[in-house]
């Protein structure tokens, strides 16, 4: 079966265009609210918990992605009994994934108070608190997440991003009361799991009501089971080098630097974050797109398609990278009401729109890559950006001055991506599926782009100080 590529990319992007509106708008009022109705060190809280149970996500091992990419191939064939098969084999193991991590973070709990460097909220109990943490991360897998797969294979990740946006617009507003009602932080993190409950039930309806002669039935092939088991063994590689990556940063934060320097790092990510899920719009709506092309058309006409869309994505890169650059800084002094434990000085932002424009150039690439199922062949190349980007990032945060040791976080990772993590995933790409002519004409694009960048940043940057200091003159006068 030939999926509408286009039509479904349209309903991907418009669905994703709302979601990416609402998690650009809601996230920032909520940690608004947590800065000024709370407290700073509970948003390092918020930080330090989703880091540890970042890292527990690995148990789930990569494979749902590994489950979604070998369904392309039956979707394109229309072959509904081995779709079936493979959602079975997908519920089993989430299964054994929710267990697995719900014991593992209950063996992690007396290690709790050796993670935070500092004092922390005194009305704060850490190992209730991350027990409740717990339960919201491990009920996904014993409940349905596993039947988004099903709309995900089908190319309907709009089905998906709708749910999950109607339920994080009534979460948000739920926990806004809750919060000025009775800044009780206990309740807020309470109705975080119920609303992950009510997520996996819509989830489950939507998907039998789209796909209902789809459901967990019949034996997944030996031989087809193998390959899946190989591909997440490859994945899994790269889920570790992810997590050392993402979230290893606040737990070094957190044992160096403490609870607000969490919070502070937090708060600049954020912001990349934030634009980052605009950005997104473009890549994340085409996976499944991607993966039916390449079962059902030509390289050459794949490689048009996917250079269309890295421009598109690149401009829209582009664009957000400057505005950043102006207003980066003036945004996070006007939000944290100019608390210097919040702020940090001007390479900070610098930093940080720099790691946004090179972390945002990849993913174009990545979403082919993924569609096309090539995991194996970087499968370590995670690991050595993980440890390298580990061993930098404790280096520099020991060894650079104390206001630049932050810094010294961001700088790591963008090393990593520069040095290791970007080359070998544009060789693998263009080794395994395009060509080296192709890869010439992929380089071209990317140093074009980044050219533009540097000289649109740069003009931004200091035009945005020197209209600052215009305007704080003509203020003082």
């Amino acid at each position: 079966m030939k999926l509408d590529f286009a039509k479904n990319t349209r309903r991907n992007m418009f669905a994703n265009a709302l979601g990416s509106g609402i998690k650009l708008l809601f996230p920032f009022l909520n940690r608004t609210l947590f800065l000024w109705l709370l407290g700073p060190k509970y948003l390092g809280l918020n930080g330090l918990f989703g880091s540890i149970l970042g890292v527990l996500s690995l148990a789930e091992l990569g494979f749902g992605m590994a489950v979604v990419c070998s369904m392309y191939k039956p979707v394109a064939d229309d072959d509904r009994e081995l779709i079936c098969a493979y959602l079975k084999f997908y519920r089993k193991v989430y299964r054994c994934v929710g267990a697995s991590i719900f014991i593992i973070g209950l063996a992690l709990m007396p290690f709790l108070g050796r993670l935070v460097h500092g004092s922390v909220p005194p009305d704060i109990d850490l190992h209730v608190l991350y027990f409740i943490h717990l339960v919201n991360t491990s009920a996904s897998y014993f409940l349905f997440a596993y039947r988004g797969s099903v709309l995900g294979a089908h190319h309907r990740n709009d089905v998906i991003t709708n749910i999950r946006t109607g339920v994080q617009v009534a979460q948000y507003i739920t926990v806004f009361f809750i919060l000025f009602a009775t800044r009780n932080y206990y309740h807020y993190v309470i109705a975080t799991v119920a609303f992950t409950v009510l997520q996996n039930v819509l989830l489950v309806k939507a998907s039998r009501r789209l796909f209902p002669d789809i459901e967990p039935r019949g034996r997944l092939p030996d031989g087809l089971r193998r390959k899946v088991l190989s591909d997440v063994k490859s994945i899994f590689m790269h889920k570790v080098g992810g997590v050392v990556v993402n979230s290893t940063d606040n737990l070094v934060i957190s044992g160096f630097l403490g609870l607000v320097a969490v919070a502070a790092y937090g708060n600049y990510y954020y912001v990349v974050t934030a634009v980052a899920g605009l950005v997104s719009i473009f890549y994340s709506s085409m996976t499944a797109g991607f993966g039916n092309k390449i079962h059902t058309e030509t390289k050459e006409r794949n490689f048009d398609l996917f250079m269309r869309m890295l421009r598109l994505a690149q401009g829209a890169i582009l664009a957000c990278a400057v505005i950043m650059a102006a207003f980066y800084q003036p945004f996070i002094a006007l939000w944290t009401k100019g608390d210097p434990a919040l702020g940090r000085h001007l390479l900070t932002p610098v930093l940080m729109v720099l790691y946004f424009y090179v972390n945002q150039s990849r993913q174009m690439l990545m979403t082919f890559k993924s569609a096309a199922g090539l995991w194996r062949q970087d499968r370590w190349k995670p690991i050595v950006s993980g440890a390298f980007n580990l061993a930098v990032n404790i280096a520099l945060v020991v060894a650079l001055p104390g206001p630049y040791k932050l810094d010294g976080v961001i700088l790591s990772t963008i090393l990593a991506l520069l040095f290791i993590e970007i080359p070998w995933e544009t060789r693998v790409v263009f080794t395994c599926y395009f060509d080296a002519a192709q890869a010439r004409v992929y380089r071209r694009t990317h140093i074009w782009f980044a050219a533009a960048a540097v000289a649109l940043c740069t003009l931004a940057f200091f035009g945005s100080m020197a209209l600052s200091r215009c305007v704080a003159g003509l203020v003082s006068t």
